[in-house]
């Protein structure tokens, strides 16, 4: 079963100034997911200092699924920022270019002669 699919049909909820939906924790920061993270993960820790068995109870496995989707959204999380990123770097790297061949198309024209230049004119109809 998907971990997105045992938490919507489990009602699983995560502590976050009080307790929050999975759907709430794609509205949060990396920051504040992190910090949820580290809860979890205290807790995981705990239960496994307090057990003698190696058996894992639903809540092991609850607890288990919850940092497993923490994970999961701050990686998708910290992809689209990397993404966001490359494409506004693309963008400014295209109006450099933009700008360059603006400028070398101008310095053509100018050093076009002045015949040149009204020979271009009367082409267009001016």
């Amino acid at each position: 079963m998907n971990i997105f699919e045992y938490a919507v049909k489990n009602k699983i909820r995560f502590p976050f100034k009080g307790m929050i939906t999975t759907e709430d924790l794609w509205d949060l920061t990396v920051e504040h997911l992190d910090s949820i993270f580290k809860t979890l993960n205290s807790q995981s820790k705990q239960a496994k200092e307090e057990s003698l068995l190696n058996t894992k109870t639903k809540e092991d496995k609850e607890l288990d699924i919850k940092i497993e989707i923490v994970k999961y959204i701050v990686n998708e999380k910290l992809e689209e920022q990397k993404a966001r990123l490359q494409a506004k770097e693309k963008k400014e790297q295209k109006q450099k270019i933009m700008e360059v061949l603006a400028a070398k198309q101008n310095e053509a024209l100018q050093n076009k002669s002045p015949e040149e230049l009204m020979k271009m004119l009367k082409e267009m109809g001016e």
